[in-house]
């Protein structure tokens, strides 16, 4: 913004204002579009790649009779070299001083506020909620040992940091589509409040965090974390892509959760956990897909951005969610007639509302996705979302009073 504003107060005063990128042309002019403040824009074509020396000479033929330059990386430097007039913006001090030392006007922007902010939306702390699923097993097997929580939170803090390694490689990934994304364009990195060495220092730093804590928890949670860690970026770089695919995969990505959860803590899994885990977050993996053809029908668009689906595509989709859920509850409700439920609670039949309040949540889920009320990740939305809140209230009641009567 503050660039902005720069830019904007030089055209006030009579100048002239070309965007001049490596980015490619067409991503160049819908940049120029969108900001409306630049008399020209040039861009990247395939056969010139409008970058560092190229730039210069680019700009030099261009404008003999001079022009300013503003940058902020070393590749600058060859423009400012050739520059009647050279302006940096968060330039390191070393670049900075090699600035001043030529024989031509400088002047040194900054922008940077703390980057704390701008990290933590990058690290997506709140996509951390579903690691809770880690504690599933111990849940589900009633062991509340302090040994046994211990393992299960170091477990949470392992996929906690993978995980935000994995959206901070996202993003360095994504980061062209971002910037021409209505709604990603705000992302840390894409707007330009992130630098992005940030990013690469951080990605591989964060996952070997995370690779250390799994060392703790055993070779077997070790093995588990890193199927994760592949199949999240399969899923990045190719399965996101991918009709369906792209579903089960992130079906399997919170089945591996619960999956670790156990690894971690020496609980087995029964199956009928196993198997209410697929079909419930294959559900809530539709919605998600169901969400974002919703939001590119408003948009007009004939398909989902950066997605294999086409809006026609929509109501298969929201059919997928509301089948595979309503799949997972009759899972749980064959459970609870299962000898298992019998050792564990003293009594069965508070079991049966939480088949109801599940019935209830997931269909009104699928509801506000249909109406485009929905805006975010299920889970994510769930978590703002106080009935969503108290249908978990209610279903942990449920199971306690069917512990204790």
């Amino acid at each position: 913004e503050e660039i902005v504003a720069y830019v904007q107060r030089w055209r006030d005063a009579g100048g002239r204002a070309v965007l001049v990128s490596a980015a490619d042309q067409r991503i160049v002019e819908r940049v120029a579009d969108h900001l409306a403040l630049f008399d020209e824009a040039y861009g990247s074509d395939g056969r010139m790649n409008l970058k560092g020396a190229r730039k210069a000479d680019f700009l030099a033929e261009h404008y003999p009779e001079g022009f300013a330059y503003i940058g902020d990386k070393d590749a600058d430097y060859a423009i400012w070299q050739r520059a009647a007039r050279a302006i940096t913006v968060d330039v390191p001090r070393s670049l900075r001083a090699r600035v001043d030392d030529l024989p031509i006007e400088s002047e040194h922007l900054t922008t940077r506020g703390s980057h704390f902010g701008p990290l933590m939306r990058a690290m997506r702390p709140q996509q951390w909620l579903k690691n809770v699923l880690v504690f599933l097993p111990l849940l589900a097997a009633h062991r509340f040992d302090l040994v046994t929580l211990g393992e299960a939170a170091l477990a949470f803090v392992a996929y906690s940091v993978v995980a935000s390694s994995v959206y901070l490689l996202n993003d360095l990934l994504d980061l062209q589509a971002d910037r021409t994304h209505p709604r990603k364009c705000k992302r840390p990195f894409a707007s330009g409040a992130l630098p992005l060495s940030w990013g690469t220092v951080l990605a591989p730093g964060l996952l070997l965090a995370g690779g250390l804590v799994s060392v703790l928890l055993g070779p077997v949670f070790m093995a588990v974390m890193a199927i994760y860690y592949l199949v999240t970026t399969a899923y990045s770089f190719v399965l996101k892509r991918r009709l369906v695919i792209d579903i089960c995969a992130l079906a399997t990505l919170y089945t591996l959760r619960i999956v670790a959860g156990g690894m971690a803590t020496g609980i087995s899994l029964s199956v009928w956990l196993l198997a209410f885990s697929m079909f419930f977050f294959f559900s809530l993996a539709a919605m998600k897909r169901q969400t974002e053809l919703v939001s590119s029908v408003a948009e007009g668009q004939d398909k989902a951005h950066g997605r294999g689906y086409v809006t026609d595509d929509l109501p298969l989709v929201s059919n997928m969610a509301v089948a595979s859920g309503y799949v997972s509850i009759l899972v749980m409700a064959l459970y609870l007639n299962s000898p298992a439920v019998q050792i564990l609670y003293s009594a069965t039949v508070p079991l049966w509302g939480i088949c109801l309040v599940l019935l209830y949540w997931l269909s009104r889920m699928v509801m506000l996705a249909h109406r485009g009320q929905m805006h975010d990740d299920p889970v994510v939305f769930a978590a703002k979302d106080r009935v969503s809140i108290a249908c978990a209230g209610i279903i942990l009641g449920l199971a306690l009073v069917g512990n204790v009567l």
